[in-house]
């Protein structure tokens, strides 16, 4: 409780630094030196009614929580942090508590608050498993019922192992091209395949970049572009180029996926595409054809190839269509959108329209 007033001469106007919990802080003044949290809260532009909270970053770097009658001693800071909220959650940083009014935070503003060196990383630390890397544009969730601690350290060296090759990085993200140069491999010459603990294993194309922040990094395995026995494949077919969103979004899967012009259309073939519980395979091979004008156009239906059956068995309806797709027969499954949800080029694309497959497949099992 503070006992003492000091309020400055009569007249003189006092300038403060109010942020949101983005702590982007602009410059208020005001008529008093003793403001009260609802002061405070008032100059930002809030309401009584809208409950803010209304915090004091103190030049020691602590968060003191101001009730709307409790008044400030600018003395120990000139910095406010006012937020809505019903409450405050616990996070520590660098060991030092401290009160958010906001249940999530991002990596820049913990930064900010622990004063952490830009050369230096940010972990959030995780029980039973490694230590999360948080990057400044990373949002994170606060735990109701715990405290996320905090930490920050040098940064760390990342090693990878390719083709039984140990190279060091000295960030977390490397392109294939400087790892397999790295390690003395032509990056245009390889199969290039990476083991992921847990996952399967997922070709790279050469442009492709590799978080080695993620757990389970096992290491790189090469294999010469002309073999192809083995569990090694050859380079998958670009026959055309899809929209980046569409190429992150398939290579984001785990699945080996190709573009093909076959039979007078352009086709995405994506291989082991997985089915759900319910049909007598547990994969197949998904192809979907891409009009010339896409995404002005919309892309229609799907095929699968062989035959998708229900364990039940039965016909599945609207499927007794064939479309021949560089010599094999695949099974055409007629789904479309509705009036409701109709295709829109400035927002769908290979992603929305594999969410239609999903649901499709799904329907028919019950599922």
């Amino acid at each position: 409780m503070r006992m003492e007033h000091h309020e400055e001469p009569s007249g003189k106007r006092i300038t403060v630094e109010i942020a949101s919990i983005d702590l982007n802080f602009q410059a208020f003044e005001l008529d008093t030196g003793t403001p009260t949290g609802g002061k405070i809260a008032k100059v930002a532009g809030f309401k009584a009614d809208q409950h803010p909270c209304v915090m004091q970053w103190r030049d020691d770097g602590d968060l003191e929580e101001l009730r709307a009658q409790e008044e400030a001693d600018l003395r120990n800071g000139k910095k406010f942090i006012v937020a809505e909220s019903d409450g405050t959650n616990r996070i520590t940083i660098e060991g030092e508590a401290r009160d958010w009014p906001a249940d999530e935070i991002s990596g820049a503003v913990i930064r900010k608050l622990g004063r952490i060196a830009a050369e230096r990383s940010i972990y959030l630390e995780r029980a039973g498993e490694p230590d999360r890397l948080v990057e400044d544009g990373d949002i994170i969730k606060i735990k109701k019922d715990g405290v996320e601690q905090f930490r920050s350290s040098k940064p760390d060296f990342w090693e990878l192992n390719v083709q039984g090759k140990k190279i060091v990085s000295v960030t977390p993200v490397i392109s294939v091209v400087d790892a397999l140069t790295r390690a003395g491999f032509d990056p245009n010459a390889w199969i290039i395949i990476l083991k992921v603990q847990g996952q399967p294993k997922r070709q790279l194309a050469v442009g492709d970049d590799i978080d080695l922040s993620a757990p389970g990094i096992e290491k790189i395995r090469l294999t010469p572009t002309d073999v192809s026995n083995g569990e090694a494949r050859p380079a998958p077919s670009r026959d055309f180029a899809l929209l980046e969103i569409d190429e992150s979004y398939l290579d984001g899967l785990g699945l080996r996926w190709e573009t093909r012009t076959s039979d007078g259309h352009r086709w995405l073939i994506i291989n082991d595409y997985p089915l759900p519980a319910g049909y007598t395979a547990t994969s197949t091979t998904l192809a979907l054809m891409i009009p010339p004008t896409y995404p002005q156009s919309e892309i229609d239906m799907f095929y699968a190839y062989p035959t998708v059956q229900r364990v039940t068995g039965g016909a599945i309806p609207a499927t007794e269509a064939v479309q021949s797709i560089g010599g094999f027969p695949f099974q055409r499954w007629s789904r479309h959108r509705g009036s409701v949800g109709p295709w829109n080029p400035q927002r769908d694309n290979v992603a929305t329209h594999l969410a239609l497959v999903e649901s499709a497949l799904a329907k028919e099992v019950g599922e």
